[in-house]
């Protein structure tokens, strides 16, 4: 599925090739403190799918995510809004785009949930099938 997306205040434009049936919760402590919400939900796309139309995001490097791995966090520098995580290098990157800043956000139900050992207590059922990280 090709998705389009932009920041909110409109300075950051991209499209990416997704497979909608790949969209999850991620419930880590980076993900919850990074969107100063209780989870955030994640579309895949490959590096190669992924095209800026417009604007350069900022990048921020974790360098200890909660999976022990280096990750890229990449949003707008002038509004905040998150548009993709990745990992610090390598080939054939995955991008992990934000669907809020999606316009077909409303289109895209998740089919998993990961790190579900951090989600919060007071979190309703969810859609999808819940893992826990090691």
């Amino acid at each position: 599925m090709q998705v389009e997306g932009s920041c909110h205040c409109g300075k950051i434009r991209f499209e990416a090739d997704i497979d909608a049936e790949t969209v999850g919760i991620c419930h880590c402590t980076d993900c919850q403190t990074l969107s100063a919400s209780a989870f955030r939900v994640t579309a895949p796309a490959s590096e190669a799918g992924f095209r800026l139309l417009k604007g350069m995001p900022k990048l921020h490097v974790k360098e200890t995510a909660d999976s022990g791995a280096p990750r890229v966090q990449a949003f707008c520098a002038d509004c905040g809004s998150a548009i993709y995580s990745t990992s610090l290098a390598g080939t054939e990157r995955t991008f992990g785009v934000r669907i809020g800043v999606l316009k077909q956000r409303a289109k895209l139900t998740p089919s998993h949930q990961v790190w579900c050992q951090s989600k919060l207590p007071w979190l309703p059922e969810m859609p999808g099938e819940a893992f826990e990280q090691e």
